[in-house]
């Protein structure tokens, strides 16, 4: 049986979201634009949904735009506020996800000038070196993650939204790793946009939102549609959007004991890695997703340690799921001043709900019996 602690890449499919879901995968098979009846009850499916997930983050219902996932959301912030004005200039911490990152070095290709915003060794947005920027003329938009994915460090947005009190730049931030871990308040952290994905708090894959305050201006990036708001064309994917609201529903309700739990393991987890000789722990000192642990074990390869847990059944991952394949090291330590051959050797740990102590202390044994066999792999390669 697979040892599964990637729940940052996604988290399995809770039972309960699968029986909400089931209904509109067997049966009711209506297009949510119809008039008659299955339509109605499409459509009345979708609307609970929105409900479900503006009550996970405190948002509006009508803020809520549904769309594929995090990544179509991030595209539809960046380029969706592009196309409403001339281009001007754009700041975005160091340690975005490539969904954000990408998009703005599309945007810097079409006269957009973008900005990197540095962070502390923890991975925490630098105050200081936000405030240099807001003194740039013509800033439009900002964006700062809630959580990281890698590190799992959690920025002060209430500090950064007091920072740009004088600023007209609007602010948008990816909390796709940060809802059903933490409490997320869209109106209290006073941002413009945020983005959501459902598969990260256990709800199907191809379902994400992009919640947006009413005043923002953004333009479609798919035409063909009158779909949400106008700002997402194409038959809305009713069972996916259905279980994502199912998912924020039990998400919001289940999460002070959840977080507690996995924070609980996560200490746990330390401590027995504490313990081990060579490993290093990244973020320690930031405030942190109570889930998440990036290491690095002194001269063991990344990737290499990855492929050998994954021999034994047990899953963990090299960083962003959405960056693999490469070789580089984590551009998240890098902009933490972290040594990069220290780097290339990180492997996260995302802890989930149902993640126990017993797995704990699975990982914590395979992982010295690994690291022990490739370092007496490594002695015996260097003596020929």
């Amino acid at each position: 049986m697979t040892l599964y602690l990637d729940h940052n890449a996604t988290t399995p499919l809770d039972e309960r979201v699968l029986e909400a879901m089931l209904p509109y995968l067997r049966g009711s098979c209506g297009n949510p634009s119809s008039r008659h009846l299955q339509g109605r009850l499409a459509r009345s499916a979708i609307d609970q949904a929105r409900e479900q997930v503006a009550a996970l983050v405190n948002a509006h219902p009508g803020q809520v735009i549904f769309t594929s996932g995090g990544t179509e959301a991030n595209n539809l912030a960046f380029k969706g506020m592009a196309e409403r004005c001339s281009p001007g200039r754009i700041a975005v911490s160091a340690v975005e996800h490539p969904s954000v990152l990408e998009p703005a070095e599309r945007l810097a290709r079409h006269d957009w000038q973008i900005d990197s915003i540095g962070v502390d060794s923890d991975g925490r947005l630098r105050l200081e070196a936000l405030e240099r920027l807001l003194h740039q003329a013509d800033l439009k938009l900002i964006s700062i993650m809630l959580a990281n994915n890698e590190t799992g460090t959690i920025q002060d947005l209430n500090s950064i939204k007091e920072t740009m009190a004088e600023c007209g730049a609007l602010l948008h931030s990816d909390a796709v790793q940060a809802v059903g871990k933490m409490e997320v308040d869209f109106r209290r952290l006073g941002v413009d946009l945020m983005t959501l994905s459902s598969h990260k708090i256990y709800g199907p894959k191809g379902a994400g939102a992009l919640i947006a305050d009413r005043s923002v201006g953004l333009e479609a990036q798919m035409d063909g549609g009158g779909q949400e708001r106008g700002l997402r064309a194409g038959t809305e994917n009713v069972a996916a959007i259905v279980g994502f609201g199912r998912a924020a529903e039990l998400a919001l309700s289940e999460l002070q004991a959840n977080s507690t739990h996995m924070l609980e393991l996560r200490n746990y987890l330390e401590s027995k890695l504490a313990e081990m000789s060579g490993v290093v722990c990244f973020a320690q000192q930031a405030e942190r997703l109570p889930n998440t642990l990036f290491m690095s074990v002194a001269g063991v390869d990344g990737e290499m340690l990855l492929m050998q847990m994954d021999r034994h059944d047990t899953a963990i991952s090299s960083g962003s799921a959405c960056a693999s394949g490469k070789t580089e090291p984590s551009h998240v330590l890098v902009a933490m001043g972290v040594d990069k051959g220290l780097a290339r050797g990180a492997v996260r740990i995302s802890l989930g709900k149902n993640s126990s102590r017993e797995d704990v202390d699975s990982f914590c044994r395979l992982l010295a019996k690994v690291t022990d066999e490739m370092a007496q792999m490594g002695a015996m390669m260097a003596n020929g």
